[in-house]
């Protein structure tokens, strides 16, 4: 008789690291990380994502794209480069196990109810969930920087970033920089 593996078999085959990544060493690692997202995850700088309860997966995965490459940024790339698998592994632990805090950001709330009715419309809670949470490589946008929300709306469209295979170019094609907006208003409020 051929026995089925244990969940948590599966889940070590499916996330190969993650669940050896070390909190705690993340955190000395992630020293370098505050000037820009902030002590705990958790940035000021409306350019700079929250990192604070964002998806492990989705962390590591961008920190490796930033390293090998993907995903380009004049910050970020310099910093991925020096950064070994177990770093990026311990870092994206650490940032998820963070507590997000809500932001600053006043929405307009006409421009909330026209980003939802948008973010309906194209079925965007199948990936990024209910309360656009996230999940596994699909990060979480509730409650993230308008700012940075904005500029990865607009790069997805205008093929700027392209490291997700494409899937945000096809639902961004066709959005005026006015729905992106709305769109981020919407998300950014979800906290």
């Amino acid at each position: 008789m051929v026995r089925a593996p244990s969940l948590t078999l599966l889940a070590l085959l499916l996330l190969p690291g993650l669940a050896l990544a070390d909190a705690a060493a993340g955190k000395d690692k992630a020293q370098v990380c505050t000037a820009c997202h902030g002590p705990d995850g958790n940035s000021a700088n409306p350019l700079w994502p929250t990192l604070a309860g964002q998806n492990a997966r989705y962390i590591y995965l961008q920190l490796r794209d930033f390293k090998e490459g993907r995903r380009k940024d004049p910050l970020m790339s310099p910093i991925a480069a020096t950064l070994s698998r177990e770093d990026m592994l311990n870092l994206a632990d650490y940032f998820s196990s963070q507590r997000q805090k809500s932001n600053t950001f006043k929405a307009d709330s006409a421009k909330v109810a026209q980003g939802k009715k948008i973010a309906d419309d194209a079925l965007c809670p199948m990936c990024h969930l209910g309360g656009f949470s996230g999940q596994n490589e699909v990060p979480r946008v509730a409650g993230q920087q308008y700012d940075y929300t904005v500029k990865q709306l607009k790069d997805f469209r205008d093929h700027v970033r392209t490291n997700d295979a494409g899937n945000m170019a096809a639902y961004t094609r066709g959005l005026t920089d006015e729905q992106i907006d709305a769109l981020a208003q919407y998300t950014v409020s979800l906290y």
